[in-house]
């Protein structure tokens, strides 16, 4: 953060940025009736099949490129492929900047680990290409400012996934909450539960990455370190250079209770905790729990709990309590 940004500054340019839909003006392409919008991926590994098969859902896509740094999922994404009747002359590459080379390509789908987010993005803007990205949108506030800087400058549409606001549920929530049906919200929660120990993602030690995996492309914009289990596949969101679990799951619950109260931005952060009780590799905590407050006159906490028991809690939840009622939700 530089000496001319003030905090409050800091924090309301990150809650901005984790919008559900980060808003450019309209996309100059105007499709046709009779047009489909082709498609890249990038990163088509968990998160990025289930978006992929979901856009296979939708006849005015065509889905002309893929990528990933790991062979593995290629032949999954080949199948779904077949098994919707779609063509599977598709191009496979491992560095995305293939994609936005090229002309014949609308739209950029990107499920990568988060922590290439920000260049993915920023990228295909640049490249003429409107954007889906997965949340989170960015893991720092300064990628986040130029994302939207890039974005408007370039006129593109980029979209962020934090799709719990299409649901059917969460618009009737929001309904609710601002008609004052459950009065003035003075705290909320949510919290993701769950137990790992004794030993969560597991200690294995560095090792030389599988044939599949191009590691380097992986790292992509962090400092080299050694290739380990722990890390690739999915578990990069135990280590704070990569991801996070607020990364992961708080940003869809902040999301929410965002939109649904009406806030925009907090006028002070506070967390508490550590790794308590699992004995892990990771680098972000076991345990925590961090606290928003609003000028407006709210507090948000989220709980991060991966060393605790059964409870008669669900494994995620929203709690919203208002002067008139109170008001839970599963997301």
């Amino acid at each position: 953060m530089s000496e001319n940004t003030s905090r409050r500054d800091f924090i309301k340019t990150g809650a901005v940025t984790a919008a559900g839909v980060m808003t450019a003006a309209s996309a100059s392409r105007v499709y046709g009736a009779n047009e489909k919008i082709r498609l890249g991926f990038v990163g088509v590994a968990n998160r990025g099949g289930q978006i992929f098969r979901a856009a296979l859902k939708s006849d005015d896509t065509e889905v002309v490129a893929l990528c990933d740094v790991d062979d593995n999922p290629i032949p999954k994404r080949m199948k779904d492929l077949e098994e919707k009747g779609r063509s599977t002359e598709v191009d496979v590459y491992k560095d995305y900047r293939k994609i936005l080379e090229r002309d014949d390509i609308d739209a950029v789908v990107s499920a990568t680990p988060d922590h290439w987010h920000a260049l993915i993005t920023t990228h295909s803007c640049q490249a003429g290409k409107d954007v889906y990205i997965e949340k989170p949108l960015s893991m720092t506030i300064r990628e986040g400012r130029r994302m939207i800087e890039v974005a408007d400058e370039t006129n593109r549409v980029v979209q962020v996934g934090t799709h719990r606001r299409s649901s059917t549920i969460y618009p009737r929530i929001r309904e609710i909450v601002q008609n004052g049906d459950i009065g003035k919200v003075v705290f909320a929660r949510c919290y993701r539960l769950s137990n790992m120990t004794p030993n969560g993602i597991g200690n294995d030690p560095d090792s030389d990455p599988p044939p599949t995996l191009d590691w380097n492309m992986w790292l992509g914009p962090r400092e080299y370190r050694p290739f380990n289990k722990t890390i690739h596949p999915y578990k990069f969101r135990w280590w704070k250079h990569y991801s996070s679990q607020i990364g992961n799951w708080g940003v869809h619950y902040f999301d929410l209770i965002r939109w649904m109260t009406g806030e925009v931005y907090p006028s002070s952060i506070s967390a508490h905790g550590g790794q308590y009780a699992v004995k892990d590799n990771r680098t972000i905590p076991d345990t925590m729990e961090a606290t928003f407050e609003f000028a407006s006159g709210m507090i948000v906490t989220f709980g991060q709990y991966e060393a605790a028991g059964n409870s008669a809690m669900r494994e995620g939840e929203i709690e919203l309590r208002g002067t008139k009622g109170t008001l839970y939700a599963n997301p």
